[in-house]
């Protein structure tokens, strides 16, 4: 849950890069929200239209909330990997956009590159070391 959390501190962040972990624990994350809790409401609360709709209404607040979160994991994902963020475009091209960016989330981290150094050797707070204030 915390990768998912930090998509968000992220909320308008384009630039700097996103390891395979973060993506792939935000994306999963935001899937299981995106497709599992409307299939569960839609099961449970079938005869309450009610119910529907407030729900529909909260649903259609998450989707609009979440557009740019999941935009800017995207770009910071192919600022990775080496690639601008203009490639996110490519997702335009039905089927083959989205396969391309498959395969690009997939890819290894490369190293140091203009998008700022690579995250997997970048650690914040060193091991050992705790804080005094």
């Amino acid at each position: 849950m915390h990768w998912y959390l930090e998509g968000f501190r992220n909320y308008f962040n384009f630039s700097g890069r996103a390891r395979r972990k973060e993506y792939w624990i935000f994306t999963l994350v935001h899937s299981v929200i995106f497709w599992v809790i409307p299939m569960f409401a839609a099961y449970f609360f079938q005869d309450s239209e009610i119910i529907v709709g407030i729900f529909g209404l909260f649903y259609l607040i998450f989707i609009l909330g979440t557009i740019i979160p999941v935009i800017s994991i995207n770009v910071r994902r192919l600022h990775d990997i080496g690639k601008s963020g203009w490639w996110y475009l490519i997702i335009l091209i039905p089927i083959v956009g989205g396969i391309i960016l498959f395969v690009f989330a997939c890819m290894e981290s490369e190293h140091d590159n203009n998008y700022g150094p690579n995250p997997k050797k970048y650690d914040p707070s060193p091991k050992g070391e705790a804080l005094t204030h």
